[in-house]
């Protein structure tokens, strides 16, 4: 062990300290020894790993790796749920030279053949028989996979494992044989600098094929110091991993700022408890895109309505109070004392048993990003005393371009830049930055990344904003692509009705048009658990999505909530042109399976319309009525059809709407 030690302690003093993922492990490892790194519930038993021995179990696979044959330069990906075997995979990659690819675990075989056949993936990581199998399914035609590696034994007796091996086998392995790759090991280490490469991850293809993004260890590394300063983010901060790991969100978060911080990253058992396991562990820090918060909030008022009438009024009575004085209250504000005392009682028997309900009981900071969120949603949970905050940021730029400081919290803004990031809009108003962590290229892509960022490091974000002139904060409209204008020239920004609309439990998922048109219209996704909560209250008998989607009920429950938005948005006299005259609730949900969104939720707009072009079109034409088939694909790849038909609906647009002043000209 002490000529391993001596090698590390030469390796950091020539100048290479803190300058790659496999550093701050070393750092850790002598530093926090035996505080907690990693923590993982597994037969409803929380297992815990210190940094001590969290490097241990690294360097391990590592050397296992080795002795498998990986190369400097090699991709290696990595399939599977959020698991410290998982994490280990990747900063062993790093430590070896060779590059991790974190693929989405929930990806069809065909999607998961691009990214591997993209990168040249020699070695793959699979979390279990599912992943593995997917694996094998298109391995014959990609020629370049070497090694599959698996983190759960079960039903993996019967394979060919020539090139297979259980991943705790490969640590085996290295352990066994550390004698002889010691030394290549250490080498490996001390050969990574600022400049290697960190990660590879791929963006979610909302506009076309995913691309490869080449982060290096300055991106990840600078911007988990900047941002973990600007928040800060202590050893004793914990963290649940639960997000995919192939976002960069789950990176920054559960491998760049953990390991810059040196706080606890703890994995969920399965994603069907991670509410359970969410409120065992009590966050202090918490990341989640909206469609989290919606869920929860929908969960929340779904068990409301079951409540008694007390319980309900002692419930709405508060909440008013805490909308009213909660968010200054949060950001240290004068309040009066009446409220103080108010929001004090509401406290204690609401909003604390409702935090702890939700396991947001000690968060500390808490960020949403990925997509807008709904102003009415962002202020329930400020509302409540939780200190959420919206950022702003891309794959490319390593999460991180702007996002709200503490005191200065809006729900219309995305906050000011983060430190280190330059931040300026185009004449056309999309949005451009650069940074410390701007990535490196788009992987054996040099048009795309050419056209993406220019010589001087500025990138185009693809999204129209602009800076407010009193407060220096960001406001984005929508995806520049997205944003246009009505026929009358008025602005068209249809996000930002679909946020007012996902806002209610009943309404999943919501998809507006009206570029270029009279009028707006939108397509609707119900929330199967919240109105087949609501259907089973009113005596609705249903045997179907598709059942009751179409029900007379629900078109009238749906139709009141999207005047109610029609409502609010008609208060914005720049967008009150994007009302919703007509909608129709979809046969199907959207599904990422039938490229409708990406593996990140993310509605493909593009796509949708051209699949449901005639929908569009009988709305626009005043039908009330249209029959339709859809192909869907199933779980295990086989292909169907659904055939429909769809009730489309009339909604009240409030008043005159105000045109903006290029559309009056």
């Amino acid at each position: 062990m002490g000529a391993r030690e001596e090698t590390l302690a030469d390796a950091i003093a020539a100048g290479n300290a803190l300058q790659s993922i496999p550093a701050l492990l070393a750092r850790n490892a002598e530093r926090y020894a035996r505080m907690p790194a990693y923590r993982e519930k597994e037969f409803g038993i929380w297992q815990c790993w210190t940094w001590a021995e969290t490097q241990e179990e690294i360097r391990a696979m590592a050397l296992g790796f080795l002795s498998i044959g990986v190369e400097r330069g090699d991709h290696i990906a990595i399939i599977g749920r959020n698991r410290p075997m998982h994490y280990w995979a990747m900063v062993a990659a790093q430590m070896c030279g060779a590059i991790p690819v974190p693929l989405y675990q929930d990806a069809v075989a065909e999607e998961m053949a691009y990214v591997l056949e993209n990168c040249g993936a020699r070695f793959v990581v699979c979390g279990d028989q599912e992943q593995v199998d997917k694996v094998v399914d298109v391995e014959d035609r990609l020629h370049t996979i070497k090694h599959v590696m698996y983190t759960d034994k079960r039903g993996m007796r019967k394979y060919d494992h020539s090139r297979m091996n259980a991943l705790e086998d490969v640590q085996s392995e290295g352990r066994a044989g550390h004698y002889r790759y010691e030394e290549e090991l250490n080498k490996r280490i001390a050969e990574l600098t600022y400049d290697s490469t960190c990660v590879m991850l791929y963006t979610s293809g909302t506009t076309g094929k995913p691309k490869g993004v080449v982060l290096s260890n300055r991106n990840i590394v600078e911007t988990a110091k900047a941002s973990a300063s600007f928040d800060r983010l202590k050893k004793d901060e914990e963290v649940l991993a639960y997000l995919p790991m192939a976002w960069v969100g789950d990176f920054i978060f559960s491998i760049g700022q953990a390991y810059w911080a040196g706080f606890t990253v703890n994995c969920p058992e399965a994603p069907e408890t991670m509410m359970t396991d969410l409120r065992e562990i009590g966050p202090t820090y918490f990341f989640a895109p909206p469609r989290v918060f919606e869920n929860q909030l929908t969960s929340v008022m779904i068990r409301m309505e079951d409540a008694g009438k007390f319980k309900k009024w002692l419930f709405d009575r508060y909440m008013a109070v805490a909308r009213k004085v909660g968010p200054a209250i949060l950001d240290g504000k004068p309040v009066s004392l009446a409220d103080r005392i108010s929001y004090a009682l509401g406290d204690f028997f609401i909003y604390g048993p409702l935090k702890n309900t939700l396991g947001f009981s000690r968060i500390r900071v808490g960020y949403t990003a990925g997509e807008a969120i709904g102003p009415e949603l962002f202020e329930f949970y400020r509302s409540l005393g939780i200190n959420l905050k919206q950022l702003y940021g891309q794959t490319e730029a390593s999460v991180f371009i702007t996002q709200h400081p503490d005191g200065e919290v809006r729900s219309d803004t995305v906050g000011v830049p983060s430190p280190g990031v330059e931040v300026r809009i185009g004449d056309n108003g999309e949005v451009y930055y650069r940074s410390a962590g701007t990535f490196v290229e788009y992987y054996n892509n040099p048009e795309s990344t050419a056209s993406t960022k220019d010589p001087e490091g500025w990138v185009a974000t693809g999204d129209a904003g602009f800076f407010e002139e009193d407060s220096g904060h960001l406001r984005i409209i929508d995806r520049a692509k997205d944003v246009g204008k009505m026929a009358d020239g008025r602005l068209f920004a249809p996000k930002y009705v679909e946020n007012k609309l996902k806002f209610y439990p009943n309404i999943l998922e919501a998809v507006v048009f009206g570029a270029g048109k009279d009028s707006c219209t939108a397509f609707i996704n119900i929330d199967l658990t919240a109105v087949g909560n609501w259907a089973e209250r009113n005596n609705i008998a249903y045997a179907s999505y598709q059942e009751l989607a179409g029900h007379p009920k629900v078109y009238e429950m749906i139709k009141a909530h999207v005047e109610e938005a029609n409502a609010s948005v008609a208060q914005d006299k720049i967008l009150s042109g994007c009302q919703i005259s007509r909608f129709l609730i979809l046969h199907k949900e959207l599904d990422a399976d039938d490229g409708e969104m990406t593996r990140t939720r993310k509605v493909r707009r593009n796509i949708v319309a051209e699949k449901y072009a005639d929908l569009i079109d009988a709305l626009y034409a005043g039908l009330s009525e249209i029959y339709t088939e859809t192909e869907v694909t199933y779980e295990d790849g086989r292909k169907g059809s659904i055939k429909a038909t769809l009730r489309l609906e009339d909604a009240r647009v409030v008043g005159a709407t105000t045109k903006t002043p290029e559309a009056a000209e």
